[in-house]
């Protein structure tokens, strides 16, 4: 049977972390493996209310197909947000996608062809290295700082090498939780100005900052490029609705992609959050959500402080869903986990974000999914498990 599978399947391997979670499915694991959202910021009465308003419409128009660009009411909705941020975009730039995921496969049919040089930061979302992996991209990578990419790199290799594409996380990094300055920001638009490269900027996170003061976008700096958004982590993930934000020429061919794939987004699903975004605050959600993150977060830092060796370093973001933890040289988070599972307790090796075969060093924890006893009685066992490897 394997002679019949098109040659890309046979270069590209399962989820590596949908591989882990089936390991956490028993009640006694406690997890900080998925990149899950809270249930408790899920607006379950709020939504119940829409859904009973959009059918108490016109049903038949509300259960019909719909157009590929979605709902534009919504994309209106969206554009007059980023507005707020600094940055004009019409509803005609966007296009409503099944979560900002399919974004990333849409930008891969629409950009690459095989054994195009694709640039990601080092470590960069798996999902990203999965889809673009499907097109056969050929990676490239570029070390992240504390403040974002290691720009001097970065300008080495877009000078040595041709790129097709960078891929960026910005805001609150998957998996490290890093967020690119305001300066850098800057700079990095005006070093991809010149360049023929395709920037693709993902940031399903950027409105749960709950330290600090929000960062415009880069490409609020940058007319080119392709810009990714995100109602997974401020409504609910389980909807599956996300946009891509691009110019014009590239939008035609990216409506062409999605049409051949799906025809268009859950039309019915694009109703309810209209109407659910039309009857709420969700400002005021949304700060709810990022009380609650602030506090899981410090209480997760609070425990790595306690329990964790002091020649053990994570980062301390300032909003999302993932701090990073970097053990010393020469231990394996892969060992670690096996020890971590025997504990009961899971996360994610870091070495499945890297695309140079580095990162066995390092771990991803969530801490958004887990409540206050959970992450003290996980960090706790993990710490254990650490001394335990060490």
């Amino acid at each position: 049977m394997n002679d019949l599978f098109a040659d890309r399947m046979n270069k590209v391997h399962k989820s590596f972390i949908r591989e882990i979670l089936k390991v956490t499915e028993e009640p006694e694991v406690i997890s900080f493996a998925g990149g899950l959202p809270h249930p408790k910021s899920f607006p379950v009465d709020e939504i119940k209310e829409a859904v009973s308003e959009v059918l108490s419409g016109d049903c038949m128009e509300v259960l019909q197909y719909s157009t590929t660009e979605g709902y534009r009411p919504l994309r209106e909705y969206i554009a007059q947000r980023y507005s707020k941020q600094g940055l004009k975009v019409d509803a005609d730039e966007i296009l409503i996608t099944n979560g900002s995921q399919q974004g990333i496969d849409l930008t891969g049919k629409v950009f690459l062809n095989k054994n195009d040089k694709v640039l990601v930061e080092n470590p960069t979302y798996l999902a990203a290295i999965q889809s673009f992996g499907l097109f056969e991209a050929d990676f490239r990578s570029v070390p992240l700082l504390e403040d974002g990419v290691d720009l001097d790199i970065l300008q080495r290799i877009l000078k040595e090498e041709e790129i097709k594409l960078f891929y960026s996380v910005p805001n609150f990094q998957n998996p490290t939780g890093i967020t690119y300055s305001k300066a850098k920001r800057k700079q990095l638009a005006r070093i991809l100005e010149d360049e023929k490269t395709v920037f693709v900027e993902d940031n399903p996170y950027g409105e749960i900052r709950f330290l600090g003061e929000d960062i415009p976008p880069v490409k609020s700096y940058l007319e080119k490029g392709v810009l990714f958004g995100s109602f997974s982590k401020i409504v609910s993930p389980g909807m599956r609705l996300g946009w891509i934000v691009a110019e014009p020429e590239v939008m035609e061919k990216i409506i062409i992609a999605k049409q051949a794939s799906d025809l268009h987004s859950n039309y019915f699903t694009q109703r309810v959050v209209h109407q659910y975004l039309m009857d709420n605050d969700v400002d005021q959600h949304i700060e709810k959500i990022k009380k609650m993150y602030r506090d899981q977060r410090n209480l997760m830092v609070e425990m790595l402080e306690e329990y964790f060796p002091e020649n053990v370093h994570y980062t301390r973001p300032e909003g999302g869903m993932f701090l990073w933890v970097t053990l010393p040289e020469g231990l394996s988070s892969l060992d670690l986990f096996n020890l971590a599972i025997k504990e009961n307790v899971a996360f994610v090796p870091g070495k499945a974000f890297f695309t140079d075969g580095s990162g066995d060093n390092t771990l991803r924890l969530n801490f958004s999914n887990s409540d206050a006893e959970k992450i003290e009685e996980g960090i706790k066992r993990l710490g254990k498990a650490i001394y335990q490897l060490m």
